[in-house]
C-alpha cells in the first residue's frame, strides 16, 4: 500500500476592514509540487479569511490520510484546534461561537488528514508566509469579489 503524502502548507487572510472586503492566501507544497491558491470576497473578516484558507487548502488535497503540516500566523486558528477548543464547541453545537458554518466545514476536511499546526509569527520574513499575506491582500482588492454567504455581522 503507498505512503500518504507529506504536505507542507502555508495559510493566511486579510481583510481591508474588519469587516470589509478580504481574502485568503495559500501555498501547498508536497515534494516538488507547489500550488498557489487565493480568492477574495466582498465583505468578510480577518478571521473568516484565516479558516477559510486552512479549509480550502485541506479541501484541496486529493489523497485521503494525507500527513499535513500547516503553518499559520493565526492564533484563532492554531489555538482553537491544538488546544482542542474546537472539538468543545462542536460537542455544544457552536452555540454562541462565531463562525460555526466554517468551523463545521474545517472539521469535515480536518478529519480526512493527519493534520499538524504551527504557529508562525506573521511579517517576520518567513518566505511562503509573507507569499500568502500577498496572495490574500491582492486577492481582497480584485474587481471582482465573491459573497461571503456565511458572513453575519452577528456572528
Amino acid at each position: 500500500m503507498k505512503k500518504p503524502p507529506s504536505i507542507t502548507i502555508y495559510t493566511d487572510g486579510a481583510a481591508q476592514g474588519n469587516p470589509g472586503p478580504g481574502g485568503y492566501g495559500i501555498v501547498l507544497i508536497s515534494g516538488r509540487h507547489r500550488k498557489e491558491i487565493s480568492q477574495g470576497y466582498k465583505l468578510t473578516t480577518n478571521n473568516r479569511m484565516e479558516l477559510l484558507a486552512v479549509i480550502v487548502a485541506l479541501e484541496s488535497l486529493k489523497i485521503g490520510g494525507s500527513h499535513v503540516t500547516i503553518y499559520t500566523d493565526s492564533r484563532y486558528v492554531a489555538d482553537a484546534v491544538s488546544k482542542r477548543w474546537v472539538f468543545d464547541w462542536e460537542k455544544k453545537d457552536f452555540r454562541k461561537k462565531k463562525n460555526p458554518d466554517l468551523w463545521q466545514r474545517f472539521l469535515v476536511a480536518y478529519r480526512k488528514h493527519n493534520v499538524k499546526f504551527v504557529w508562525i509569527k506573521g511579517h517576520a520574513s518567513i518566505p511562503e508566509n509573507e507569499v500568502c499575506d500577498r496572495l490574500a491582500v491582492e486577492a481582497s482588492k480584485r474587481p471582482y469579489l465573491l459573497d461571503d454567504h456565511g458572513y453575519s455581522p452577528e456572528n
